[in-house]
């Protein structure tokens, strides 16, 4: 069996759940010395693979890693391209009302901006599009440019990455989604969109391993 690389911080997490089960975030935090929003990523990892039990109002269990509820050694064989899906794309001259359209009709939390090039530009969520609604903008005539987060202020995966380095991407940056991207090997400045990794995609995953 292919077990998951813990890295130290965690290996600490387990050894506090164990000795003070149940115990909650915040305590897990003040024994570490550390904010609660720095173990986001650590406790979601532990949880996900099954090691730590998380209930509402209660704290966090002591799971064990056997083969049964560590279903990193399924994970770890699976790679980005094999579970992303197809990204939402619209050039940087379409205007905000369009983009809204787009979006509502694609039921998709984030939509991807290209330039005349298909090249990865900018990115737009449902709060951008509300900001820009609400702020009085003429959502009609200005551009989706206008609004964007552009490069490189984007967060990007490949799609040879791990499952888990997109899961953790994902939560440390508080987001819904994000391109799978690959480089044009001759110009770094070309980036193309491959692909869309999302909550959703590592969620159906998870369900899949667990139901087989």
């Amino acid at each position: 069996m292919s077990i998951i690389q813990l890295n130290q911080r965690q290996l600490k997490i387990i050894e506090i759940v164990k000795a003070n089960e149940p115990i909650t975030s915040e305590n897990i935090a003040f024994n570490l010395n550390v904010t609660r929003a720095t173990l986001r990523s650590d406790l979601a990892i532990l949880t996900m693979t099954g090691i730590l039990d998380a209930r509402p109002k209660v704290g966090y269990f002591y799971s064990g890693v056997s083969e049964i509820n560590l279903i990193s050694n399924k994970i770890k064989d699976k790679k980005v391209k094999d579970i992303m899906s197809m990204p939402i794309l619209v050039k940087k001259d379409l205007s905000i009302y369009e983009v809204i359209v787009t979006m509502f009709l694609s039921d998709v939390g984030s939509i991807f901006i290209i330039d005349d090039k298909e090249n990865l530009c900018g990115i737009v969520s449902r709060k951008d599009l509300l900001k820009a609604t609400v702020g009085g903008s003429d959502i009609n005539k200005m551009p989706i440019g206008m609004i964007m987060t552009r490069m490189p202020n984007i967060v990007t995966i490949n799609k040879d990455d791990d499952i888990i380095l997109a899961a953790k991407k994902i939560i440390d940056h508080e987001v819904d989604s994000i391109p799978v991207i690959e480089y044009d090997e001759h110009d770094k400045n070309q980036i193309k969109v491959m692909g869309r990794m999302s909550k959703t995609n590592i969620t159906k995953l998870f369900l899949e391993l667990a139901g087989n």
